[in-house]
């Protein structure tokens, strides 16, 4: 099942700028408009793009402060850095919101709700204000992140999401903006609406691009992003709104390092030995040398809990020789984070009792249907041969093809692949270096005449394709090679 966890970062501006915006009103300015304001200032009546002369009229006890596109990008690397300790594939998408594709952590976290909490503590252990959604689609949780309720953000199905987005006005889409009044005209004021819409006729008056979005958002069409990569080395550093006068007040700010530290670890598959903390305290003429902490760690660790646990016990006992205007975090000492369990077979040819007690456990930890051995079936057909039974059934006895090269991956169903330049293309221009093998057989329940050829891309990766008979219905990805 795939699944995507949307972070629609609607405050980060404020979150930066005003810290206090929560309880106070607050108000953001771009170019002497606002671009976001606080609660407090929206019941006074601030709204966004009102001039500055409005905003003093309305809200004179407001606090402003000018939009810096430096400081918001700083606030979304931040998130982003920390959230990769839950999946190492993070995209930042528009609106301010970021895509997370957690399909692969389900298990790892205790499942969809388990996670879902965890992403929202992160967020609020580092102080933003955000709105997270879940969704079988990555277009469907980033419409959810942005204009759903906060009750209704959570979908698993993909038909109690198209109930959802079939609600949403047509202004939700970013590609439908430029066609609002026309689509309003001809009766398409929602998603459902336009989706209903013949879909020749709306992509020739409009662009593919909203059908591509819709298709997207739905499940009924491929999404690709590119994700977030960390940098090499990590170095964290938080500039403070008013100065610490008290040790134990650091413990907010250091947590908001130590989460991004710790998706930094998980993104590199690092863990750390050795951790500093440094204090900084006035600069210029009444400068004060900086003042650090060093966290010596007996093994190495990648959690969160154990670092902060091991900082409070250090900020607890610490007398601070003057007021702290900065904090940063280095990760001094790194190493490979070990595989778990280390010791799975602690001797090379364990006896046939001890790999027995393994699977035992792997199957009472991961499921049965998750723990699978091949069990050939003799049929010349890739998809019929290729099959799979849980752990504690015995395979049928069946002889292979032998001598053939297979893919070392075997799709689920053969993905389409258009031609560019009289070549496959499958990210690049495929060139086919082997085949074509021919396969024939199943005439009493479905008859597969097709031609296998090995084709490899620019980058080396090499793929199995075929063509039915006669090379009339195109090229198909069956799988891939190791």
């Amino acid at each position: 099942m795939r699944l995507w966890i949307g972070v629609h970062l609607s405050h980060a501006s404020l979150d930066m700028l005003c810290p206090n915006w929560r309880t106070e009103a607050a108000v953001v300015l771009e170019r002497d408009q606002v671009q976001a304001c606080s609660p407090a200032a929206a019941r006074e009546g601030v709204r966004a793009g009102m001039r500055v002369a409005g905003v003093n009229t309305l809200c004179p006890h407001a606090t402003l402060a000018q939009y810096d596109a430096h400081t918001a990008a700083r606030a979304i690397g931040e998130v982003s850095l920390a959230l990769l300790q839950y999946t190492p594939e993070v995209a930042l998408c528009g609106n301010d919101t970021l895509l997370l594709d957690v399909s692969a952590s389900l298990s790892l976290f205790g499942g969809a709700r388990r996670l879902l909490r965890k992403v929202q503590a992160t967020l609020a252990a580092l102080g933003f204000a955000a709105r997270v959604s879940m969704a079988p689609t990555a277009g469907g949780a980033w419409l959810l992140a942005t204009f759903i309720a906060a009750r209704r953000r959570r979908v698993l199905r993909l038909a109690a999401l198209a109930r959802l987005l079939d609600a949403l006005p047509c202004a939700a889409l970013p590609a439908a903006q430029p066609y609002l009044d026309w689509l309003e005209g001809i009766g398409g004021a929602t998603l459902g609406a336009l989706r209903a819409l013949p879909r020749a006729g709306l992509q020739r008056r409009t662009h593919k691009s909203i059908l591509q979005a819709l298709d997207a958002a739905y499940g009924q069409a491929p999404e690709l992003f590119e994700w977030i990569v960390p940098p090499p080395q990590f170095a964290g550093r938080v500039e403070l709104m008013e100065r610490l006068e008290y040790a134990d007040a650091v413990q907010f700010v250091a947590r908001r390092l130590i989460e991004q530290l710790c998706g930094w670890l998980a993104a590199h598959k690092r863990a750390v030995t050795r951790v500093i903390l440094t204090l900084e305290h006035e600069r210029g003429r009444h400068a004060r040398p900086p003042t650090g902490l060093e966290l010596a760690l007996g093994a190495p660790t990648w959690e969160a809990g154990h670092l902060l646990r091991l900082l409070k016990e250090r900020l607890h006992n610490l007398e601070l020789a003057a007021p702290i205007i900065a904090v940063a975090l280095h990760a001094a000492d790194t190493e490979t984070m070990a595989p778990v369990p280390k010791d799975l077979f602690p001797e090379p040819g364990g006896s046939p009792a001890d790999r027995e007690r393994v699977l035992e456990l792997l199957v009472a930890r991961l499921g049965r249907e998750n723990l699978l051995h091949p069990s050939p079936i003799a049929d010349h057909r890739p998809e019929v041969a290729n099959g799979w039974v849980p752990i504690d059934q015995k395979p049928a006895p069946a002889r292979c093809v032998q001598g053939a090269e297979r893919p070392f991956w075997l799709l689920a169903a053969p993905i389409p692949l258009p031609v560019r330049q009289h070549r496959p293309f499958y990210g690049s221009p495929l060139r086919i270096v082997r085949g074509p093998e021919r396969i024939e057989d199943g005439w009493w329940n479905g008859l597969a005449v097709r031609d296998y050829f090995i084709a490899q891309a620019a980058d080396g990766a090499r793929y199995w394709l075929y063509q039915e008979r006669g090379g009339q219905s195109g090229w198909f990805l069956h799988g891939l090679f190791a």
